[in-house]
């Protein structure tokens, strides 16, 4: 985890976003020599033409009802928001072409965290708002993401991107957690590492895992908003 990134998988995790005619995604830096110390910084995370916007864009805010929604998963099977009213529900906007994602999944934020909170009973959500064509939307992508992640919740098809609007997900992963009554209670970011791996010494926050702790302690959530780093959703 403290490994710092070398600056050419910073260029090829930034170029991994990018598609011919996508102008959401964000541009590889020029080669400097000098090491990159996170796969995506504030600066090189953000869309020059689409910087991220905060937590709350659009119409979900955190403190009010979460959008209902009913998409299809990889099977075709329909799963319903509403039909887990009553629990802590997590959505975890998912691209498995994204770098970011990889990375979460395989080392970062996201790894070993579902499965330990679904132990809890907290209901687990996967949600792809790429539209057909564009990068990471394909179904046999997500069905080999989800076996190499060993994830064992669904990924929920949004190719219309309306949930993925009716939420703001501006990136790949963005995060939110609903809570019983179903009110939309934190949206941002895994962590505070900004989309990478944390530098030597650095305390990292995962404010998901943070935010459910205190959530089934009755306690109100600390930090309820923070900015998502990662791809730009490919809407």
């Amino acid at each position: 985890m403290n490994k710092i990134i070398p600056l050419t998988f910073l260029a090829a995790s930034l170029a991994a976003c990018t598609q011919p005619g996508d102008a959401s995604a964000p541009a590889a830096p020029a080669t400097t020599g000098a090491p990159a110390q996170r796969p995506a910084t504030a600066e090189a995370a953000k869309a020059p033409d689409a910087p991220a916007a905060p937590a709350n864009a659009g119409p979900a805010k955190v403190g009010q009802p979460a959008p209902d929604f009913t998409l299809p998963d990889l099977d075709g099977n329909l799963v319903k928001l509403a039909d887990h009213k009553g629990k802590t529900v997590v959505l975890e906007w998912f691209n498995p072409g994204c770098p970011f994602v990889q990375l979460a999944h395989s080392k970062g934020g996201l790894k070993g965290v579902p499965a330990q909170q679904m132990a809890k009973g907290v209901v687990w959500l996967a949600v792809n708002s790429g539209a057909p064509g564009k990068q990471g939307a394909a179904k046999e992508e997500n069905v080999k993401a989800k076996a190499e992640f060993g994830m064992s919740y669904p990924i929920l098809v949004d190719e219309k991107g309306d949930v993925g609007r009716a939420y703001g997900a501006q990136r790949t992963p963005h995060m939110y957690i609903i809570d019983p009554q179903g009110t939309l209670v934190y949206a941002g970011a895994i962590d505070s590492t900004k989309g990478g791996e944390p530098e030597p010494g650095e305390q990292v926050t995962n404010y998901v895992d943070a935010a459910l702790a205190e959530l089934a302690a009755g306690k109100p959530i600390s930090t309820k908003e923070t900015e998502a780093f990662g791809c730009t959703v490919k809407y």
